[in-house]
């Protein structure tokens, strides 16, 4: 079956008396994925599929875009960048694992590129803690549990202009495909 998308009132975004019209940078993103994903009637209320990922588009702080994603055991993104926005995310119930390169890639103008040996990283996520990330960030992010679903939320600014997707065998990564928004809600 595949992903899901799930309809649903937004929660509010940003803490009183915060300026509505802020840029959020990525500390701000990762405080607003802390307080969502602590919501539990909120967190409760995303329909789990035992197939395929699930979400709900949330109201994020300051025009950034944000999802609550339901995670069933063993699936993941596969590798993939945000298009150059900054973002966070926290997984709010289950665990998450996140790998992602510590090296800034070009954006343009390449389809293969072989990393060195020393960028790769990798960060258990157990409920309650996450991460933000600047604007060259590649990762993917995986259930890898054989049992239970992941929950997170996930905050992105400016909102996603696209998303390039890799392979990856070994040291080589390759641009697979580019996406734009309507190709992924």
């Amino acid at each position: 079956m595949p992903d899901v998308s799930t309809s649903s009132p937004t929660r509010p975004s940003a803490p009183a008396g915060s300026p509505a019209d802020a840029s959020p940078g990525p500390a701000e993103l990762l405080e607003f994925a802390r307080r969502t994903a602590a919501d539990a009637a909120l967190v409760d209320s995303l329909p789990l599929d035992p197939e395929g990922r699930t979400w709900l588009r949330l109201e994020g702080p300051g025009g950034s875009e944000a999802w609550l994603i339901g995670w069933p055991p063993g699936t993941g993104t596969g590798w993939h960048d945000h298009g150059g926005s900054h973002g966070a995310f926290v997984t709010a119930a289950g665990e998450l694992r996140e790998q992602s390169l510590a090296a800034r890639l070009p954006t343009e103008g390449w389809k293969t590129l072989e990393l060195a040996d020393d960028v790769d990283r990798e960060r258990p996520l157990p409920a309650g803690q996450g991460r933000a990330f600047g604007p060259h960030h590649v990762h993917e992010v995986l259930n890898t549990s054989t049992e239970r679903h992941a929950v997170s939320v996930h905050a992105y600014y400016p909102p996603l202009p696209l998303m390039r997707r890799y392979s990856r065998t070994g040291q080589v990564l390759r641009l697979e495909q580019v996406e734009l928004p309507g190709e992924w809600e």
